[in-house]
């Protein structure tokens, strides 16, 4: 699939798929908290993406087994794709929310990390800097730079504070589809590939570890976690570049 130019008429249509995403995750900062569990908060974002008129992302997303709900919640080790349930969240966890919405046909995706009541000061650095990593990386994604800046921009930021960067999942572009060309590293040397231009859209999503960047995936078929144990995170927005040559966040929260 080629790279696509959003007309105006398409990022209006993908600014409404986000806000959508983003006021989800504005019910999910009151709604996580230490006893909830994992379903209780899809059940919330499910239930906004449909009074809003929208359709969840994720929601039967083909895999092995088709995605059986409208989050990804991760827990703890786990980086991406957790499948929602009847876990119970506890005091000093971290939970990484994926949430994705269409709206007429155009999607929004962004994910957030947080913690679940007290969490440990190594625990709150790593949610700082994974966050950092995503506004530092956003500074990158300007008309007329490469797409490697943004890649280089994240990998280097968190490096830079002694934690990993996942390689295996990654960066894309989004719009019509959940997942568009081009497909974007997290990590790598700046200067390379596409040269980026205004109605292009990405989701920007670094996955950050505490210790190594391999991962290894569960028996559910989706759920991917650290390969040795140590805890993750994921922040994400849906951005598009603007002719003014900075990026425009189609996901922002409080919109």
């Amino acid at each position: 699939m080629a790279v696509t130019l959003k007309s105006r008429t398409e990022l209006e249509k993908m600014r409404r798929a986000g806000r959508i995403v983003g006021q989800c995750h504005e019910l999910l900062r009151d709604a996580i908290r230490p006893g909830v569990t994992t379903a209780a908060l899809n059940k919330l974002v499910h239930e906004h993406i449909v009074r809003e008129g929208g359709t969840p992302s994720f929601l039967g997303y083909p895999g092995k087994v088709p995605f059986p709900a409208a989050t990804c919640i991760s827990v703890n080790d786990e980086i991406v794709h957790g499948i929602p349930g009847r876990r119970v969240l506890h005091e000093g966890d971290i939970v990484s929310v994926d949430i994705g919405a269409i709206w007429e046909g155009y999607h929004g995706d962004s994910a957030w990390s947080y913690p679940v009541g007290q969490i440990s000061e190594s625990a709150r650095r790593l949610l700082d800097v994974t966050e950092g990593a995503l506004y530092h990386a956003l500074e990158f994604a300007r008309a007329g730079n490469r797409l490697s800046d943004i890649s280089h921009a994240l990998q280097t930021y968190a490096e830079a504070a002694d934690f990993g960067v996942v390689r295996k999942y990654i960066s894309h572009g989004i719009g019509r589809s959940l997942h568009e060309e081009p497909q974007i590293n997290n990590y790598g040397l700046p200067g390379r590939g596409l040269k980026l231009l205004p109605g292009m859209t990405f989701a920007i999503e670094p996955m950050v570890t505490q210790w190594s960047y391999e991962s290894r995936e569960l028996d559910d078929g989706w759920t991917v976690a650290t390969l040795d144990g140590g805890l993750a995170a994921h922040f994400e927005h849906t951005i598009a570049i603007t002719p003014d040559g900075g990026p425009e966040i189609l996901t922002w929260q409080g919109a």
